[in-house]
């Protein structure tokens, strides 16, 4: 699809026709996509749970306080952010230093100084950087997902402790968004919302 026509067909869809399936097969290409999204120091915070189980999915959707779309949709996508992904700067950049892009010694200050990056500015930041870094993906996933002619709706309306406890999240992973993922239901579309002109959110200095 062309860029223009993606992102102008890209809509929040609130009602799906049911029973639409959707694979690990269906998923995988709109996830290879997804891993070239931008990070903070490449270090792809991101981490994605596909809910494809039918039972789980409902059990997800009492958790989103019983919202239709949940139900309807043909998988929902639970998107988190790993609060101390810097730890892991060693074993993403190992790959460079056995290719020679990298030596043992810019290795070891790659990891060091994205250590004291993080720890000198807390918990707070970690948090944030989490969520920053986890929120650009998933919009690169909804757009992948049109791309391939899956459509997606963004939600925040459920309940955080519910879900990871349901999904058994662990505690340093930020719970960013929901995203439901299947085919619009068209008929049942409203108009798109207002969007403000350019000059009234962007300012030229």
């Amino acid at each position: 699809m062309e860029f223009q026509q993606l992102i102008e067909q890209r809509r929040s869809v609130s009602n799906f026709i049911q029973d639409v399936s959707i694979t690990e097969a269906d998923l995988k290409p709109i996830f290879d996509d997804v891993k070239y999204a931008p990070s903070a120091f490449n270090l792809q915070h991101t981490n994605y749970i596909a809910v494809l189980d039918e039972t789980k999915k409902e059990q997800v959707r009492e958790a989103a306080y019983g919202q239709y779309k949940v139900h309807s949709a043909s998988a929902v996508i639970i998107v988190t952010g790993n609060r101390y992904a810097y730890k892991a700067t060693a074993a993403l950049n190992e790959g460079m230093r056995d290719l020679g892009v990298i030596n043992d010694c810019e290795l070891e200050n790659i990891v060091k100084e994205n250590a004291e990056f993080y720890e000198s500015r807390g918990e707070q930041f970690m948090k944030e950087e989490a969520i920053r870094n986890a929120s650009l993906s998933a919009m690169l996933f909804m757009l992948a997902a049109k791309n391939r002619g899956w459509d997606t709706c963004p939600m925040i309306g459920f309940d955080q402790e519910k879900v990871r406890e349901l999904l058994q999240i662990p505690a340093n992973e930020e719970i960013v968004l929901m995203m439901t993922i299947g085919k619009e239901k068209v008929e049942s579309r409203g108009l798109r919302g207002y969007r403000k002109p350019v000059n009234e959110f962007v300012e030229f200095i």
